[in-house]
């Protein structure tokens, strides 16, 4: 499954979430670091909610840029 991360500059590196996975962050000194920790995260909540027998959330989030004047 392919989820959307949001990836933000900080003052210490950078941070991520999932719109569409409630509570899953990552952070990282750089955006490789980020995106790979994100990725991380994902796979051991995903992990999680299995064990629990919970539902795993479809992806559904899309995003778009508007170019604006």
């Amino acid at each position: 499954m392919k989820y959307l991360i949001i990836i933000e500059k900080s003052a210490s590196g950078y941070s991520a979430y999932s719109p569409d996975i409630d509570g899953c962050v990552a952070t990282g000194r750089t955006r490789e670091e980020v995106e790979r920790s994100m990725s991380e995260a994902i796979e051991f909540h995903l992990d999680g909610l299995r064990q629990e027998g919970a539902a795993i959330p479809q992806p559904h989030t899309q995003s778009l840029y508007l170019q604006v004047a």
